[in-house]
């Protein structure tokens, strides 16, 4: 049986791995469906095609118009991840301009499992909303993988693309989905 994994980004460095996370998802098992904000979306705009003929769906930046058919099967999780600060304060507070950011929100509601990785410098991580943030998205369900459960935030004006810890994004995508043993 197939799983579909709605995997999201953000404008964060670690996106340009993308690629990759969408073969290791696969690779796991997951049909893989690329959503990006309008930023990363033209961080990667050169690899759109490739991105989509390797997922087999086309990525989506933007809503879709009235009268438009919804071309993505619907999710059984939700990877948000790169996620910035941006993103993960828009998404806790209901702000759904980006089209991402409005299907992760729409999904807390629907009850569709989801994780979100944020990528921040350690200066937006000591927002005060930001921690705000956090917690109104975990007391929604949503599994944050941030400090020593996920990203580590890396100071003002570092390059997170390396270390960036993909492999515990997607695990923590994996357990969203797992069958409880008996």
């Amino acid at each position: 049986m197939t799983r579909t994994l709605y995997l999201f980004g953000s404008a964060a460095p670690p996106l340009f791995d993308i690629a990759w996370v969408a073969e290791a998802a696969q690779a796991r098992g997951w049909d893989v469906c690329l959503g990006l904000t309008p930023a990363a979306a033209e961080w990667v705009a050169g690899s759109v095609d490739g991105l989509s003929a390797l997922t087999g769906h086309p990525v989506r930046s933007r809503y879709r118009r009235p009268g438009e058919a919804d071309v993505w099967p619907a999710p059984d999780a939700i990877l948000f991840a790169p996620a910035t600060f941006n993103t993960v304060n828009a998404l806790a507070l209901g702000l759904t301009d980006r089209f991402v950011v409005g299907v992760a929100a729409e999904a807390i509601g629907k009850g569709v499992p989801m994780a979100v990785m944020p990528c921040v410098n350690t200066a937006l991580a000591r927002h005060p909303q930001f921690d705000q943030s956090l917690a109104t998205l975990h007391n929604a369900g949503v599994r944050t993988l941030f400090g020593e459960h996920g990203f580590a935030p890396n100071a003002p004006g570092e390059d997170v693309v390396e270390g960036f810890p993909w492999e515990t994004a997607l695990a923590a995508a994996d357990a969203l989905v797992a069958t409880p043993q008996a």
